[in-house]
């Protein structure tokens, strides 16, 4: 595992969005997860087209570590925590990491959906469904077993298949609720993910991602 320099304050450029169809389509083979590490500890979050996004739950403000996976192994980036709204919080990375498209589309009822994490073991995914309750605003899910029991699994990621190596981002899970008797889990959805649009509406004044010799 290596570790790089301190993040700047450098966001993507708007023309990195509209990557020609062979290059989108290795951004999807990549793993946009990400582990969080903050001075109160470790936590779940996804690298996104705006930027890595998590639910600061160990901290919501101070420096941050960002370890994300590259085709050579784990590296660490150095950051910044930064506050998004809606309970939602960021972290501007130096470099261009692994990262998905954002739905803005809320899930309907029913709809099959992924939950993935990391751990000391690498990714894992379980695969869940979306429950409807109008009692909660908010997207909720199946359970998946005792997988998110651990603190530091807070954040996983709730994707939307699009076909094979293909998928987007829909929302982080928060917790779990009971309701009736029956456990589900919460889901910070699209309903607040626009917000980590409107914190990057400054992308077409930010510099373009750093080139550096260490990553491949």
């Amino acid at each position: 595992m290596r570790t790089r320099s301190r993040a700047a304050a450098l966001a993507p450029a708007l023309a990195l969005l509209a990557l020609s169809a062979g290059c989108a389509g290795n951004r999807n083979l990549t793993d946009p997860m990400v582990r969080v590490q903050t001075e109160g500890g470790t936590e779940l979050g996804v690298s996104t087209d705006y930027g890595v996004v998590f639910l600061g739950r160990s901290a919501a403000r101070g420096p941050v570590t960002v370890e994300a996976t590259f085709g050579d192994g784990p590296s660490l980036e150095r950051s910044i925590v930064e506050p998004v709204g809606g309970g939602l919080f960021t972290a501007a990375m130096e470099i261009d990491l692994p990262r998905v498209p954002v739905s803005f589309r809320t899930p309907q009822a029913g709809e099959a959906l992924v939950i993935a994490g990391r751990d000391a073991a690498g990714t894992w995914e379980r695969s869940t469904r979306v429950i409807a309750d109008e009692r909660v605003f908010g997207l909720l899910v199946e359970p998946v077993g005792d997988v998110l029991e651990r603190r530091e699994q807070v954040g996983a990621g709730v994707f939307r298949e699009l076909g094979k190596d293909r998928r987007e981002l829909v929302g982080l899970v928060s917790g779990r609720i009971v309701l009736d008797g029956r456990e589900r889990l919460a889901v910070v959805g699209p309903e607040v993910l626009w917000r980590l649009v409107a914190h990057r509406r400054d992308l077409l004044r930010r510099k373009p991602w750093v080139y550096r010799e260490d990553v491949n």
